[in-house]
């Protein structure tokens, strides 16, 4: 039989948006791949084109679950069949809560764990994911990052596979990404065209402009191959081709 974790004190019980799978990974180093979303509700960002709201904003709060985390790992082996696979530890930002025990738990059951970050806040448990993405924000989110925390979350993560994984709108995003890349020349870097327009939460089946995202998909690959920039991965955001701005998959 399964371990399960001890309860969590509720002081540190987890707040959780949604979590959801099996489904694909549709962007980064894992697109297209198998996964269980574990979306944490809360983000020390507030990036003016996020399309995920309902986990970031605090007025969406009622719709978070305070859940221990054993809670969360039997939702998880639920969905999984007591499969492993993949658990994809998303927001918001995750890294703002204590997300050490889970991986703990399902690591011993051979699951492995990827997170989704900007790289605002280091943790001790970076060093036991399968995957650390580092998505720092651009000119356009309205977000300035701290670099200084940046590199603290790449040491953090020392000895486990680190990306970085940029969202791009436009010339200012590519120039800032270029700096970015030189930056952290170790680091494989992951591009996708930015959700032209995204919808508030509470209209997640609002038709999406996929012209727009087209049109800034081709223009990414046309100016990166013009650039050289040849050791960049420049890919679309497969979930958003495929279901729009829909919760849950």
């Amino acid at each position: 039989m399964p371990v399960r974790p001890a309860p969590t004190p509720q002081a540190e019980r987890l707040r959780i948006a949604e979590i959801f799978g099996p489904t694909i990974q549709g962007e980064g180093a894992l697109i297209g791949q198998p996964t269980v979303f574990v979306r944490a509700g809360g983000c020390d960002y507030r990036c003016v084109w996020c399309d995920s709201l309902h986990a970031v904003d605090s007025a969406y709060r009622h719709e978070w679950a305070a859940m221990d985390t054993g809670q969360v790992w039997d939702r998880v082996r639920q969905l999984s069949g007591d499969r492993p696979l993949t658990v994809t530890l998303s927001g918001g930002n995750p890294a703002i809560q204590d997300f050490g025990p889970l991986i703990e738990t399902g690591r011993a059951a051979g699951y492995g764990f990827a997170l989704e970050t900007q790289g605002s806040v280091a943790r001790d448990w970076f060093a036991r994911l399968a995957l650390l993405i580092l998505s720092p924000k651009p000119p356009s989110s309205g977000e300035t990052p701290d670099w200084a925390q940046f590199d603290a979350c790449i040491a953090a993560g020392a000895g486990t596979r680190i990306v970085l994984k940029i969202v791009i709108f436009d010339e200012a995003d590519y120039l800032w990404s270029r700096e970015v890349a030189a930056r952290y020349p170790d680091l494989p870097v992951y591009l996708q065209p930015g959700n032209h327009t995204p919808p508030p939460p509470e209209a997640e089946d609002a038709p999406i402009d996929m012209e727009g995202i087209n049109d800034r998909m081709e223009w990414l690959v046309e100016r990166a191959l013009a650039d050289g920039w040849f050791d960049a991965h420049i890919l679309p955001q497969l979930h958003v081709l495929i279901w729009g701005n829909k919760r849950g998959v």
